[in-house]
């Protein structure tokens, strides 16, 4: 007597600090198993492995080897975990942080893993929050005025240093010699797949959000020389077929199947960044529907029938998140990494014996403390920028300020002012899109910060409307899974897909009309210093920044 086994797919997750796989039934979704894989470098800010020369401030780099790592560990465990034999898995999809990118050789081979540049900083992959690419950015962004490229309007007027052509040009002007070697410019979204398959492909999402890709082409070569003489071909390193979301890639290699522990032939997807292929598994596909995946960093993803000039978002794609549709992006740099920061810095030793008394994380004791107290009863502002502003401003040399200390303001209320900046910074996204023409029906929230049940209280009060949330614990994994169940034809599309094997908890906090209005006063102080300091009344965090890069040296 045999048993029907369900046919299965594999989303792997490759995030900041760790890679995850998910085994996932095609029929309706429900996870099956999973594994983490924490990345043995982590994010590289201080120095190279091995080395002791310090990097420069706003630095973030990774190691190719800790992804390889992910697929070697984590896809067999997850389909042990599943009960699930290789021959059930129909096919698999990854996707990452972005934009994490990296130059390697024409076959695919990271400049990194080459004895000759093994020490060059440059060589190695840039993690989405390196930052040091900023006085890029704003060249990109003044030369672009002064030519009318028309594609600037498409991302809000702004472009930002995490994205591919800023990087590349700071490579080429801080390490030519490594710039020249980069036969390919390239997402690590799509690295991995050629990792996967053996044969290099590239994502339409990637592409239109993070390297400028727009009707069809990518700036032309007069505008990029105007930035550097020698950037006018860098557009070669990237050029290759753009496959849409929840398309076919290729095959999995029969290297790729003994690394992963899959049948060789399985299809594997596209690769794809991991907020756009959250929308899928949050069901938040149709126009108005806003999903804020919120994690380290928060990103905002919203579908429209309308193209519209959004100032200072991440980003308009045609067919970027689901076909037939204008895929916006905007996004927070900071957020949950504001409040691990809380918790290093201005928690004092009690906190920490509290904590460990009672059993609890000091994060929880924070939490609960800053939940007790009314609105407004710690007398602080925030601006939430201690990681840069992406949205919408798109300066990610500003920073971190808070107003209002006292001799008596606690631990509690930094963290609670903090939960409340972020909060502040994703309504202004959400007025600005408004105010643009772009209504948001929908607010929907998804991530490793949603098991703080006060920060998503507080993001419905100072929203003032319900904030659904996704019902899966791993959702980026998740929309892999689905973007991979539609690659391997299970189904015709990505909605059809969504709405089969998505997880969606309508309404699962409401506004308190009384915490509502409190807030609403607060967001204008907010208002005020975020323009202040963030549209020239001040430019003292310049400033202080560039004290700050001079004394490194």
């Amino acid at each position: 007597m045999t048993t029907d086994r369900p046919a299965v797919t594999v989303g792997v997750d490759f995030g900041t600090l760790s890679g995850r796989a998910l085994v996932v039934a095609v029929d309706d979704g429900r996870e099956l198993g999973t594994a983490v894989h924490p990345y043995a470098h982590g994010v590289v800010d201080g120095a190279l492995p091995g080395g002791d020369r310090p990097l420069p401030p706003d630095w973030a780099l990774q190691i190719p080897q800790d992804w390889r790592d992910v697929l070697r560990s984590a896809v067999p465990e997850a389909l042990r975990a599943a009960g699930a034999r290789p021959e059930d898995v129909v096919a698999i999809g990854a996707d990452f942080t972005a934009c994490t990118v990296l130059p390697t050789t024409a076959d695919g081979t990271p400049l990194s893993e080459l004895p000759a540049f093994a020490d060059r900083p440059h060589a190695y992959p840039k993690l989405w929050r390196h930052h040091a690419a900023q006085p890029e950015a704003d060249l990109i962004v003044a030369r672009a005025e002064e030519s009318g490229q028309p594609w600037l309007s498409r991302y809000g007027g702004r472009i930002s240093s995490e994205w591919q052509y800023a990087k590349a040009l700071q490579l080429l002007r801080e390490d030519p010699e490594v710039y020249a070697a980069a036969d390919r410019w390239i997402e690590a979204s799509d690295w991995i797949v050629w990792q996967l398959t053996g044969e290099e492909s590239r994502n339409l999402c990637a592409a239109g959000y993070k390297g400028i890709h727009q009707d069809g082409r990518y700036p032309d070569d007069a505008f990029l020389a105007s930035l550097h003489p020698d950037f006018a071909g860098f557009t070669a390193k990237l050029d290759h077929p753009l496959s849409p979301p929840g398309a076919a890639a290729g095959k999995l290699s029969a290297r790729a199947a003994a690394l992963t522990g899959l049948r060789e032939g399985t299809v594997v997807a596209v690769g794809n960044v991991d907020a756009h292929v959250t929308a899928a598994a949050a069901q938040a596909l149709d126009p108005g529907h806003m999903l804020a995946i919120m994690g380290t960093s928060t990103c905002h993803i919203m579908n429209s029938q309308e193209l519209a000039d959004v100032p200072g978002m991440c980003g308009a794609v045609r067919d970027g998140v689901v076909p037939g549709l204008w895929g916006y992006e905007a996004g927070q740099s900071g957020v949950g990494d504001l409040f691990a920061w809380s918790v290093r810095t201005a928690a004092p030793r009690s906190y920490d014996e509290e904590a460990g008394r009672r059993g609890i994380t000091l994060h929880e004791l924070l939490t609960e403390k800053a939940a007790a107290q009314p609105v407004g009863a710690h007398g602080l502002l925030a601006l939430d920028w201690h990681s840069g502003n992406r949205s919408v401003l798109v300066d990610h040399h500003l920073s971190g300020l808070l107003v209002g200390l006292t001799l008596d303001t606690r631990p509690e209320d930094v963290y609670r002012a903090l939960v409340e900046a972020t909060a502040y910074g994703a309504r202004t996204i959400v007025e600005t899109f408004e105010r643009s023409g772009v209504p948001v029906a929908e607010f929907t929230a998804a991530g490793g910060l949603l098991k703080n049940r006060f920060l998503m209280q507080t993001y419905s009060d100072v929203l003032n409307r319900p904030v659904n949330v996704l019902a899966a614990d791993q959702g980026p994994a998740l929309g892999a899974a689905i973007h991979a169940a539609v690659a391997a034809g299970a189904y015709p599309d990505l909605r059809s897909a969504s709405a089969a094997m998505g997880r969606l908890h309508r309404a699962a906090y409401t506004p308190d009309p009384a915490r509502a209005a409190a807030y609403d006063a607060l967001y204008a102080g907010y208002r005020e210093l975020h323009d202040h300091f963030g549209r020239g009344g001040s430019d003292v965090m310049h400033r202080l920044r560039a004290l700050r890069a001079a004394a490194a040296g």
